[in-house]
């Protein structure tokens, strides 16, 4: 998406020259490169967004349907599906209200843990989750805007960096 106009010169970079001409070249290229990361992801979140919106679904719901999709029974505790895709149990139940409301998922009682609440895709989740999947795969995951070598490196680098964060 672009706001206004496009640009005939890229922001960053002349960003990264002020970082060197103000004295901060050793952390210029680093400041390029998380504005870049964070620029990136709103371009793909926008992207990610036009194809769900007229779905009726976030990418938050889509990722908690694909997740149950995949699932054996196509349930799972709602606490390890936060697990899973990294985010807050507040989140999840979030979601999980949403799509209940949306009839996509269900809530049932665990078979062995009172306690546990398992979220369980509907039919009509399933055919959501094909229909967004078929559409991502080919209006965003197919067509990134790069080489499969760079999509390859790309993956790569940014599998380094969350490792280096302990994110696995």
């Amino acid at each position: 998406m672009t706001i206004g106009r496009t640009l005939e010169s890229d922001p960053i970079e002349e960003a990264r020259r002020q970082w060197i001409a103000h004295g901060w070249g050793e952390a210029a290229d680093g400041m390029a490169a998380v504005t870049s990361i964070v620029r990136a992801q709103q371009i793909v979140l926008q992207r990610i967004d036009t194809v769900l919106r007229p779905l009726d679904l976030t990418f938050a719901r889509y990722e908690i349907l694909t997740l149950l999709s995949f699932t054996k029974r196509g349930a799972l505790p709602m606490t390890r599906m936060g697990t899973l895709l990294q985010v807050h149990p507040t989140s999840v139940t979030s979601a999980i209200d949403r799509l209940e409301g949306q009839g996509f998922v269900e809530r049932l009682p665990h078979p062995t843990d009172r306690r546990a609440v398992l979220a369980s895709i509907t039919e009509s989740g399933r055919a959501r989750a094909l229909q967004a999947t078929a559409a991502l795969n080919g209006q965003v995951f197919e067509q990134l805007g790069i080489t499969e070598h760079q999509t390859s490196q790309l993956r790569s680098v940014l599998r380094a960096l969350r490792a280096n964060a302990g994110d696995f």
